[in-house]
């Protein structure tokens, strides 16, 4: 029987792979391992871990591995000691490939620990272009998998690219997703203030309404309680219902949070209301019924492709991604923010394939279950 080690370090990774471990879980030829480390372990990221729990996965290891600060100093002993740690649980565990996902700074911990430990790496979401840090941590990954399970023929042609064996890059679709296509439902079944607290004003229920989700940019984190303090203003000025999710765990989040919660106490923003986390089961339901998002997250150039979701995007964070009709681009300024909101509450619903069908979450389960598992690359150059 195969083993299988899904390494999970933020509450994003979790939502990306929840779809292909189950396939895996249920594949008689596999024995899926889990192994949850970083912010998905901490309470003001959204208790991940708990998440994975109660969806009936068993973890096999939990890493506490994040040093505090929040600041490029932070990240890279965060990622140190994650890589002191995984090698460990590695060694304990012994899968005969771990599967490590997208491109956040924890994952180059599970990708070098996996490969100087010579166990096959298989890569979640390679080949994708973005406009920070998080492209070249992603391009680093690529070069120290064996395996690459990508969200589109563009993404593999990059890979191909960069000299990797055409042999082991499989175009499966993104099992964020396989996610998105169980949230289409004709009206939303949950209250969120209900079901997740949060904090605003007043408890209110909204027809209509906006989610913005917006984290720092790590080259940018000088600029984080700027640019955050503008798209605060546009959407107080605006003035519609707002569901606000708070921002991950990287460099500048402190100045985000910070910016965030100044700009409250002293406007005391009443369309406004902030959730500290939402689980994909019911965040991405949340998203499919609103008027659209706002923000700086790949949920709205990927899952909101699919969804047909409008969004607009802001600032350079994912500058270069692929993307389909449902975005609009917009500058850290509150007129820019405004403007671009006002032509996303107009815009037609056209759902893209973009990033997948809604099939990956098999489809890379049988690569996981078939594939030649080797440490020894076979570079196409």
């Amino acid at each position: 029987m195969r083993k299988v080690c899904v390494v999970i370090t933020a509450r994003a990774s979790y939502s990306r792979i929840k779809g292909a471990m189950q396939a895996i879980q249920k594949s008689p030829d596999m024995q899926l391992q889990i192994v949850v480390a970083a912010s998905a372990m901490l309470n003001r990221y959204g208790d991940a871990y708990k998440q994975i729990e109660e969806d009936g996965f068993i973890i096999n290891r939990k890493i506490y591995s994040v040093i505090e600060g929040e600041n490029p100093i932070a990240m890279v002993k965060t990622t140190g000691l994650g890589m002191i740690e995984l090698v460990t649980i590695f060694e304990d565990l012994k899968p005969d490939v771990v599967v490590t996902i997208a491109d956040r700074y924890e994952t180059m911990a599970t990708a070098i620990a996996a490969s100087y430990s010579n166990i096959p790496l298989a890569h979640i979401q390679g080949g994708e272009v973005t406009g920070n840090i998080d492209e070249k941590v992603r391009h680093a990954i690529t070069k120290l998998a064996d395996l690459h399970l990508v969200a589109s023929e563009k993404a593999a042609a990059r890979i191909i690219k960069m000299g990797e064996n055409p042999e082991h890059v499989f175009v499966t679709g993104c099992p964020s997703i396989d996610l998105a296509s169980r949230a289409i439902m004709p009206e939303l079944d949950f209250d969120p203030i209900e079901k997740y607290g949060g904090s605003g004003e007043k408890q209110f229920k909204p027809k209509d309404y906006y989610i913005v989700i917006q984290h720092p940019v790590t080259d940018e984190r000088e600029l984080a309680r700027y640019q955050v303090t503008e798209t605060l203003k546009a959407m107080y000025e605006l003035g519609k219902p707002t569901y606000w999710i708070w921002p991950n765990a990287d460099s500048g989040s402190d100045e985000t949070s910070k910016g965030i919660r100044v700009f409250r106490e002293r406007y005391k923003p009443k369309n406004i209301w902030f959730f500290r986390d939402i689980p994909s089961r019911d965040f991405l339901k949340l998203l499919y019924h609103s008027t659209g998002i706002i923000g700086n997250s790949s949920v709205a150039i990927r899952e909101c492709s699919y969804l047909g979701v409008p969004a607009v995007n802001i600032g350079s964070r994912q500058s270069g991604r692929d993307r389909a009709e449902n975005v609009i681009d917009a500058s850290y300024n509150k007129e820019s923010i405004l403007a671009a909101v006002e032509k996303c509450g107009s815009m037609p619903r056209i759902q893209s394939t973009l990033y997948g069908d809604g099939n990956a979450s098999e489809r890379i389960a049988e690569v996981l279950r078939t594939a030649e598992l080797t440490h020894t690359k076979k570079l196409a150059y």
